[in-house]
């Protein structure tokens, strides 16, 4: 199995400095991350984590666009040769629908948000024929600039917990628009919360109809066990 070396804080810069994506740098020449890029792809969620460890995480996929169906994700977390948490290897949905995924060696971000996206990259790419960097990119540039962050209660095993929410859509004023537009109004909504395993509350994308009466036409959603999904918000 590939691995990764890198972290999730890699994989939002792209390789290169966030900013010569973006606006400025701090003081001393540092990037000037976002709090939203914080959120979701530096803060160490598995910093709770006594591995050996499993994280269980259900996932969803429907509407009107393709098929739907409901499948399961998990994350397995192993010490480094140093006893420090972790490195994690996935295992992402079954069967037919099983999508591979490589060994991240030093997480300290939830490597399921990684899987996750690249994924939806993938799905995007097969939809649409698009160039996967590009959607990379623009997700990026979305939670970097334009990400709407929230704190907020949500249910875990019967109990309120509080939580972090990052919303984006990334392709709502993309310049590429007209050749992705199925993807015009797809919204990505991060939920993290230092109360359930993994940091990781839960993670979804609604690609919504242009008609405001039609049903989407894909939500696809991943929450960890013990989670209750909240309600889908209106899309822009």
């Amino acid at each position: 199995m590939a691995r990764l070396h890198h972290s999730l804080a890699r994989w939002a810069l792209g390789g290169l400095c966030l900013a010569a994506l973006c606006s400025g740098a701090g003081a001393a020449g540092e990037p000037d991350y976002s709090p939203a890029e914080r959120l979701v792809f530096m803060d160490d969620h598995l910093h709770r984590v006594k591995p050996p460890a499993t994280l269980h995480y259900g996932f969803r996929k429907s509407g009107s666009l393709e098929e739907g169906f409901t499948d399961g994700v998990s994350v397995r977390l192993s010490a480094q040769p140093d006893g420090s948490c972790c490195a994690g290897r996935g295992e992402f949905l079954s069967g037919t629908h099983q999508f591979n995924v490589a060994e991240v060696e030093n997480a300290h971000a939830n490597p399921v948000i990684l899987y996750f996206l690249e994924r939806d990259i993938a799905e995007m790419h097969r939809l649409a024929k698009g160039q996967q960097n590009y959607f990379r990119k623009r997700i990026r540039m979305a939670i970097y600039d334009g990400a709407a962050v929230r704190d907020l209660n949500l249910r875990y095993r019967g109990q309120d917990v509080s939580a972090h929410e990052v919303a984006i859509s990334p392709y709502l004023d993309d310049p590429m628009k007209p050749r992705y537009e199925k993807f015009a109004r797809k919204r990505y909504t991060f939920w993290l919360s230092d109360a359930v395993p993994g940091g990781v509350y839960g993670i979804r994308t609604v690609m919504s109809d242009e008609r405001v009466d039609a049903p989407p036409l894909m939500t696809e959603e991943l929450f960890v066990d013990g989670a209750e999904p909240p309600p889908a918000r209106s899309t822009p």
